[in-house]
C-alpha cells in the first residue's frame, strides 16, 4: 500500500533545469518511480547526457527540450512541445533558476528583469499553459523550487531572495485556485546543496561556513531532494498544498 502512494506509473513529469544538479536528481527519481519524464534546459549537449542517464535507470520514456526560460515565449513553447512529445504533463517541477549577487544600489535593470523572468515569471507561464490539461484530468502536481533564501537572506541576494519569496506566495494563491480540481501546488525550499550554482559563486571559506551553519554540519547531496519531490509529486502528498517543504539540513533551525 505504501509503495503505491509513490507510484507514478502512467504520469508524465516536466522538470525544468533538468540537465544537472537538483533538476536531474528529481527527474531520475520520478523515472525510477515509474513516470515518463521531460527535461529542459538551455544546453542540448547536457540534456542529451542527462536523458541517456535517466533512460538507463528507469526504462521509461524520456524527452529533452531546449528552452531559454528567461524569455516569456519560450515557456509557452516548452509546454506545447512537452505535451506534444508525451501527450500530457501531470507533474510540473519549476526548477530552472539562477542567482547573480548584486548589492541593492548596484542592481542593473537588465539583470533584475532576467532573474525575475527566469526564477518567477516562467513558473507562472508554464503553470498557466499546463493547468488546463490538469483540470480536465482532475489531477496535477505543481512544485516550485524556492530556497531558504526565500525565508532569510544574505548580502547581495536581492533579486534572488525576492523571486524565491514570491514563489511562496504564488504557491499559496494557486493552491486555492486549483484545489477543487485535484491539483496541489507547493514549494520545496532547499538549503545548501552541492550543485554547480553555489559552487561557482562561493569561495571555499564560504562553503565551509555554509556547512557549519547547518544542524547536520554538511552540504546536501542532490539525490537527497528526491524523497521530498516524490512526496509532493505523488498521491502520497495528496493532502499537502499551498505550503513549502524546507529541505536545508537544519540551516533555519540555527541562530549561531
Amino acid at each position: 500500500m505504501a509503495s503505491k502512494l509513490f507510484d507514478l506509473s502512467g504520469r508524465v513529469a516536466l522538470v525544468t533545469g533538468g540537465s544537472k544538479g537538483l533538476g536531474k536528481a528529481m527527474a531520475l527519481g520520478f523515472a525510477q518511480a515509474g513516470a515518463d519524464v521531460v527535461i529542459s534546459s538551455r544546453h542540448e549537449n547536457e540534456l542529451q547526457e542527462a536523458a541517456q542517464e535517466i533512460r538507463a535507470t528507469g526504462g521509461k520514456r524520456v524527452a529533452h527540450l531546449v528552452a531559454d526560460l528567461s524569455r516569456r515565449e519560450e515557456a509557452a513553447r516548452l509546454a506545447r512541445e512537452a505535451v506534444s512529445a508525451m501527450g500530457r504533463v501531470d507533474i510540473l517541477i519549476n526548477n530552472a533558476g539562477t542567482n547573480l549577487p548584486q548589492p541593492i544600489d548596484q542592481i542593473r535593470d537588465e539583470d533584475w528583469d532576467q532573474l525575475v523572468e527566469l526564477n518567477l515569471s516562467s513558473c507562472m507561464a508554464l503553470a498557466r499553459e499546463l493547468v488546463p490539461g490538469m483540470k480536465e484530468r482532475r489531477w496535477g502536481r505543481i512544485i516550485h523550487i524556492s530556497s531558504i533564501m526565500g525565508f532569510s537572506s544574505a548580502g547581495g541576494r536581492n533579486a534572488y531572495s525576492a523571486t524565491k519569496s514570491a514563489l511562496l506566495g504564488l504557491a499559496r494563491a494557486s493552491a486555492n485556485d486549483l484545489g477543487p480540481f485535484g491539483i496541489t501546488v507547493n514549494c520545496i525550499a532547499p538549503g545548501p546543496f552541492l550543485t554547480d550554482l553555489p559552487m561557482s559563486l562561493l569561495s571555499q571559506e564560504q562553503r565551509d561556513e555554509f556547512a557549519r551553519t547547518t544542524s547536520l554540519g554538511r552540504w546536501g547531496q542532490p539525490d537527497e531532494l528526491i524523497g521530498p519531490a516524490l512526496l509532493l509529486g505523488s498521491d502520497a502528498g495528496s493532502y499537502i498544498t499551498g505550503t513549502s517543504l524546507i529541505v536545508d539540513g537544519g540551516c533555519l533551525a540555527r541562530i549561531f
